[in-house]
């Protein structure tokens, strides 16, 4: 694993409660963040950095994404937990910010809404099944 680990959404919303640096990267797309909803991460006086990892819907990895953590104000002792659709391209958001310096970068195991079920349907884990607190935007 070239990245801190993964967690679940509950630890990562307990982590971002306890840990003053703690921040939380929402690098879903602007559709996702659009159509389905956002993390809400005000009642711990905190904002989620929204940084897409892939455009849609060419779907290119965002070559500017380390450059939008930086200017963020993400530095390499954040620990920066990182959240998309299902936990799968918030892996590769988490190796390229370990890469780039940021020691304690995370994948939130699930993402927003989890993967597709035997039903075909998403939601049943992830941030939102996990009743954690989140916002159309």
């Amino acid at each position: 694993m070239s990245y801190a680990g993964d967690v679940t959404p509950r630890d990562a919303w307990e982590r971002l409660a306890a840990d003053p640096k703690a921040v939380l990267v929402d690098c879903r797309t602007r559709a996702e963040w659009s159509f389905v909803g956002v993390p809400d991460v005000s009642s711990l006086g905190k904002q989620t950095i929204f940084i897409e990892w892939v455009d849609y819907p060419n779907g290119a990895r965002n070559p500017s994404f380390v450059d939008e953590l930086r200017a963020a104000g993400v530095a390499d002792d954040d620990e920066v937990l990182f959240l998309c659709r299902s936990g799968q391209r918030s892996i590769g958001a988490a190796e390229t910010a370990t890469a780039a310096g940021i020691v304690a970068a995370y994948n939130i195991l699930d993402g927003f809404e989890g993967g597709i079920d035997p039903a075909g349907h998403r939601g049943s884990v992830g941030w939102r099944a996990e009743d954690l607190p989140w916002r159309q935007s």
